[in-house]
């Protein structure tokens, strides 16, 4: 298929751990892949380093967590490159810590870099999907976004909020062949998690029924999955991988 004729994915926080796998599998699949970073310092390596993975992938700057700037993004993305025809929401950050010290900045980062990002990215791409009649939205939440988790309140409310989101849109738009739906990770091997203290990982693995941590490449080919022709009826639904971590 020549590069013209592939459907171009968007991928936001292209250069963390996640963003990576997905950047990397959604290309071996054959999309044209376009990444979103916020970074300058952090995007120029991870661009060098995808190079020699030999895997293309396009970035342009934006802070979603911005609708003007989002917007920017999106309509330079859709200029240079073509319409966006899956978005992968995946930015997300953390603060945390017992709501009894968390401040409205700790709070108002995570619900914007986390559950307002959603909105903005959504929202710029959702028309020209509409128009083109097709589309896919996924919405990359948690565990603790289903479950609750010590200290994240901020960070479980976003996550939370993403599939409130998804059932909702996937109702609005189901009509016009576009699909929503969400994927809700339990702990993953990235390197954050794996920078953690070998006490504290174990401790992390034993609550976890299949005894490992999960593979960011077991994330990406779901991401892969949803993005294709193959889950077209498949939509306002969510997608638990966690090893048996948490089951309902």
């Amino acid at each position: 298929m020549d590069k013209q004729n592939k459907r171009v994915v968007l991928v936001t926080g292209a250069t963390g751990g996640l963003g990576t796998a997905m950047c990397k599998k959604l290309f071996e699949d054959g999309y044209h892949v376009v990444g979103n970073y916020r970074s300058k310092e952090k995007s120029e390596p991870w661009l060098a380093d995808m190079k020699k993975d030999n895997c293309h992938v396009e970035l342009f700057y934006g802070d979603v967590s911005d609708f003007d700037s989002t917007a920017e993004m999106i309509k330079k993305i859709e200029t240079d490159i073509g319409p966006v025809d899956t978005l992968v929401n995946n930015a997300g950050i953390t603060r945390d810590m017992r709501l009894i010290n968390m401040t409205k900045d700790d709070w108002n980062a995570v619900i914007s870099t986390n559950l307002n990002s959603v909105f903005n990215c959504t929202r710029n791409v959702l028309q020209g999907m509409m128009d083109r009649k097709f589309g896919r939205v996924i919405n990359i939440s948690s565990v603790n976004g289903q479950r609750g988790q010590f200290g994240q309140t901020n960070y479980s409310a976003a996550k939370a909020g993403m599939h409130g989101f998804t059932k909702s849109l996937a109702m609005e738009v189901a009509k016009f062949g576009i699909t929503v739906n969400t994927i809700s990770p339990g702990y993953i091997a990235t390197d954050m998690v794996m920078a953690v203290p070998e006490k504290v990982l174990n401790q992390i693995v034993a609550q976890v029924p299949m005894g490992r941590l999960g593979g960011t490449e077991e994330v990406a080919h779901l991401v892969s999955f949803l993005a294709s022709d193959k889950s077209s009826f498949i939509t306002g639904a969510n997608y638990s991988i966690n090893g048996g971590q948490h089951v309902h």
